[in-house]
């Protein structure tokens, strides 16, 4: 059950409108690290976690949190536009020409699609797609995933921090990437926390039998670059964070194997082989005539 409170949960209010901005807001709102992406993203994993209890709060909990995060940027935005000029301005390109070129000031959808309002999609204009969600149902790698998102959101508001000197606009992005922290820290450590109870472990996931992979290559650091330097690095040498192999280097792949011949698609998908033409053509037919699939 959903209950909406009409308040929010830090203030949202900018000191005068700026179309542009609005637009460079629609990040991270709509786009693949915003608002939207993760409130969904902790919802699903609630609805389709297998265990009751502190985990399942948690992601719940914080996906609530993120649906009033959703509420205070589209109301911001809507602000941000309510008396922004409509047309494209000296002041809306900021007297940039890469600026005018490249933003072209404002998001003329803002006007003509939400009536100076905002809306689900990111600062270029794709719309906001469920492709971005992460649910796999395995709590480890959903909690690593949504560290990513917490820590890719961050960088991006941080960001968008430097693109304004707007008082308003900046005591919410404040707000925002602290609570960006908090989320931050306690994706990891719940996370940690799984692996310390058992509950999951590395690699993911863990209840895969070891013994059906290839333990040979399982630990090693094949250098298909011509960099020389990644060998320095722990993943190179030493035990590795799973506690079940060491880590080993090979300069280029270890192993090789012929590549196979080349295929010969059904001859009524027409495309182009090394067969002759007339052959693709008769066998086409005959296909045809035995009705074969």
């Amino acid at each position: 059950m959903f209950f909406h409170r009409q308040e929010l949960q830090h203030a949202a209010k900018p000191e005068k409108p700026d179309a542009v901005y609005a637009r460079k807001l629609q990040e991270v709102l709509g786009g693949q690290y915003g608002e939207i992406t993760v409130a969904l993203q902790y919802q699903f994993q609630a609805w389709n976690m297998h265990i009751p209890g502190k985990y399942r709060d948690l992601v719940f909990g914080i996906g609530a949190e993120e649906m009033g995060h959703v509420e205070m940027l589209a109301i911001m935005i809507a602000q941000l536009l309510e008396k922004a000029p409509l047309g494209i301005t000296k002041e809306a390109v900021q007297d940039d020409p890469t600026v005018a070129a490249i933003v072209g000031g404002n998001d003329v959808q803002h006007a003509i699609v939400a009536g100076a309002g905002a809306r689900p999609v990111d600062s270029n204009g794709n719309p906001w797609s469920g492709a971005y969600i992460t649910a796999s149902g395995n709590l480890l790698a959903d909690f690593t995933a949504n560290a990513n998102a917490e820590m890719q959101g961050r960088v991006q508001v941080a960001r968008l921090y430097h693109m304004t000197d707007d008082h308003g606009i900046r005591d919410l992005l404040a707000f925002l990437l602290a609570r960006d922290t908090m989320h931050q820290n306690q994706w990891i450590r719940a996370a940690a926390e799984l692996r310390e109870e058992g509950a999951e472990d590395l690699p993911v996931p863990s209840n895969f039998p070891l013994a059906k992979e290839d333990r040979e290559v399982a630990y090693q650091y094949l250098n298909f670059s011509d960099g020389p330097d990644a060998s320095k690095g722990s993943w190179a040498s030493g035990p590795s964070p799973d506690g079940k192999g060491e880590f080993t280097y090979h300069d280029g792949p270890t192993t090789t194997a012929p590549m196979p011949p080349v295929t010969h698609p059904d001859s009524r998908l027409y495309g182009t082989t090394d067969l002759p033409n007339v052959v693709e053509k008769a066998a086409g037919s005959m296909q045809d005539k035995l009705h074969t699939e």
